[in-house]
């Protein structure tokens, strides 16, 4: 948070312990991790916490004219650093298990590395979505202070967005902790880039809370159900051209209508000397 507009007038709500408050006359900075001073005010006393007559040292503006220069404790900003905390450590979790586990494995697309892509607060809880080299998933951790540790590993839960049902499966790891994953992709093998499949991700994110995207099913059954149709179309391909093939062969070895017509005037008048007529 910084410079919100106008004074800071007493309004104690718009910040916190550790903002970093600045003269709007002298430009003169009051920092709680230094304290004044020229009052006596120890290290560590935050804004608030100034005496009513405490005033610029340099001007002697009063506390109401001050405004903020820097709030690291501000919401926004608290909330920032939680979800930070956790996507660092879901991410640094996913990337130990594909240096450990996963590099050799056939389907994996060595192209794509672990990113966490688009996580916000969503009912206080940390959502967004983690690309691997094997797989794209929805990803909801548990809020400040929630306990899932007790999730049980497979178990499933529906849970609703703007553009509609997603199917989760729970899930624990010991870096990362409980955690719920919606299946996006996998395998990841028609990425041709990092950034297409990060590109993705973040159209997911936008398309998650736009309810003109409202699904009638879950985003699985979507999923499957389009890949069906796409092997569907595929093997529909196939038939069509080798059908094709086949009728061109065909009629590359049978007489044409022309051949057999001019073949049959041909012989007309063979069959007429046979005969005598």
């Amino acid at each position: 948070m910084s410079g919100f507009e106008g004074s800071y007038l007493g309004a104690n709500d718009k910040i916190s312990d550790q903002a970093i408050m600045e003269c709007k006359i002298c430009w003169t900075p009051y920092d709680p991790a230094e304290g004044d001073d020229t009052r006596s005010i120890l290290p560590g006393t935050p804004f608030l916490a100034l005496p009513e007559d405490w005033k610029c040292p340099n001007c002697d503006a009063p506390k109401e004219q001050f405004l903020v220069s820097e709030d690291p404790g501000s919401d926004a900003m608290l909330a920032a650093a939680r979800l930070s905390r956790k996507t660092e450590a879901l991410v640094n979790d996913f990337t130990e298990v594909w240096h450990a586990k996963m590099r050799d494995v056939p389907l994996v697309n060595k192209l794509l590395h672990v990113q966490a892509v688009g996580f916000m607060e969503y009912d206080g809880r940390p959502l967004g979505v983690l690309i691997s080299p094997w797989f794209m998933n929805l990803m909801m951790l548990p809020a400040e202070g929630e306990d899932w540790s007790e999730l049980k590993a497979g178990e499933k839960e529906v849970i609703s967005f703007p553009s509609g049902d997603y199917e989760f499966i729970h899930n624990t790891r010991e870096q990362t902790g409980g955690y719920k994953a919606c299946s996006l992709f996998s395998p990841m093998g028609d990425f041709k880039t990092h950034q297409q499949a990060v590109d993705v991700a973040a159209a997911v994110m936008v398309h998650l809370f736009e309810e003109e995207h409202r699904a009638e099913t879950d985003r699985r059954a979507d999923i499957r159900a389009a890949r069906e149709d796409e092997v569907a179309a595929v093997e529909a391909a196939e038939r069509e051209e080798a059908e094709a093939e086949a009728r061109a062969e065909e009629l590359a070895s049978a007489p044409s209508r022309r051949q057999v017509l001019t073949a049959g005037l041909a012989s007309a008048p063979e069959q007429a000397e046979a005969t005598g007529e």
